[in-house]
């Protein structure tokens, strides 16, 4: 049996959070929660993780900010981040692409999908 897979859900709704690591732990997957951009990127730094969910609009730095860093340190680069979030724009896609990220949902999505992401990029 492979070792449990470990991701960093950094999101600023707490009932959201709630619901994703309770879903996701379900799932099997470990569970590590930051509540905005510089606590993420900080547990990114410190825990390593296998995955990274990336919400966009949150306090003290927002998600493309937070993407961009990760991309641009060695310890951190080869981490893949699904951004979740409202943004639903094109151009926000493409940002978010273009500053690192490996994939891109916009909330509402269910927990299936979310799942389905997560399993293609570990």
């Amino acid at each position: 049996m492979s070792p449990r897979k470990t991701i960093l859900l950094v999101e600023d709704e707490t009932d959201l959070t709630q619901v994703l690591e309770a879903g996701l732990e379900k799932a099997g997957w470990g569970i590590l929660v930051a509540h905005d951009g510089e606590e993420g990127l900080k547990k990114a730094n410190e825990m390593l993780p296998d995955l990274i969910l990336l919400d966009i609009a949150m306090p003290r730095m927002n998600g493309f900010q937070v993407c961009h860093d990760l991309k641009t340190n060695p310890k951190t680069k080869k981490i893949p981040v699904i951004m979740l979030t409202v943004n639903s724009r094109p151009s926000d896609k493409s940002w978010g692409i273009e500053v690192g990220a490996c994939d891109y949902i916009t909330k509402p999505f269910t927990m299936e999908s979310l799942k389905q992401h997560i399993s293609a990029h570990l």
